[in-house]
């Protein structure tokens, strides 16, 4: 299987992007993300497919809230 490379223009279409990716898959799992990637990095769940891309889904989205975090504190 070939991953597809997206890029974005600025890191908050990046951030919006993957937290709507996260949220569908919490709904499907009836589970937080940050209590899945718990779970899932102490090997306590499956190495599925799902749960890969959600734990990489997961670590992106939190180096783009840092990125945005980081752009507006030189903003204010």
């Amino acid at each position: 299987m070939r991953k597809q490379k997206i890029e974005y223009d600025e890191s908050i279409d990046a951030l919006i992007v993957l937290a709507k990716r996260l949220s569908v898959y919490e709904k499907t799992y009836g589970m937080e993300s940050e209590v899945f990637f718990d779970r899932f990095s102490k090997g306590l769940l499956e190495d599925s497919v799902d749960f890969t891309e959600w734990a990489n889904d997961y670590q992106h989205y939190l180096h783009s809230r840092i990125a945005v975090e980081r752009q507006l504190k030189h903003v204010a």
